[in-house]
């Protein structure tokens, strides 16, 4: 945008300039913020969501097997008269 004042033109200039280098600034603090965090979460030992999400299915099934054969000792104490063991 021309202007009749060329001070304002190369006023208007300098900002655009000063625009696009804070905004190579502020992506290259990112990317390098980025890279950190995953250095970080890199080090530490912690499983990923898949990993996660299989174990945890693991352990709902494990525990619905256990739920039925409690079940299922029951059923066969009474049926043998044997005294109830509350585990």
């Amino acid at each position: 945008m021309q202007t009749r004042n060329p001070f304002i033109d190369d006023l208007a200039k300098v900002a655009n300039g000063a625009m696009g280098a804070l905004t190579g600034v502020k992506d290259e603090v990112e990317a390098r913020f980025r890279d950190q965090i995953a250095k970080i979460l890199d080090g530490m030992d912690i499983p990923r969501r898949d990993e996660f999400d299989a174990v945890k299915a693991m352990a709902t099934k494990a525990r619905e097997e256990n739920e039925e054969l409690r079940k299922q000792i029951a059923e066969l104490q009474a049926k043998l008269g044997a005294p109830h063991s509350e585990a």
